[in-house]
């Protein structure tokens, strides 16, 4: 079973990436705007603080990407934003999927039951 900090990591983590999927949406959607900056989400070192001082809570934070700019003043890298995203994605899975075990275990033993 999770512990609560786990728990709580993981639900972090999740939220976290949802966020970054949505700012990377974002970031796409305005590829053409002129004078558009890309954002970027970070949230992995506050999580990594939380779950050692036994927390497990987190915020993701979301500032403006340092990439350089176009001709036009916009920065987003449809290339970058493609392999975050699909990276992104993949860590939702796999973080779904910790928190959907033991929630399967339950409901198992409850049928069983």
């Amino acid at each position: 079973m999770l512990d609560s900090v786990t728990s709580l990591a993981l639900s972090s983590a999740l939220d976290g990436l949802a966020l970054r999927q949505r700012t990377i949406a974002n970031n796409i959607a305005n590829i053409n705007t002129p004078d558009y900056h890309a954002k970027v989400v970070s949230f992995e070192k506050a999580l990594a603080k939380s779950v050692a001082d036994g927390s497990g809570v987190s915020f993701a934070t979301t500032e403006r990407s340092p990439d350089p700019t176009l001709l036009n003043g916009n920065n987003v890298n449809l290339d970058s934003e493609t392999l975050a995203n699909i990276d992104a994605l993949l860590r939702y899975q796999f973080a779904a999927k910790a928190v959907e075990g033991p929630v399967s275990s339950i409901r198992a033993a409850m049928k069983t039951a």
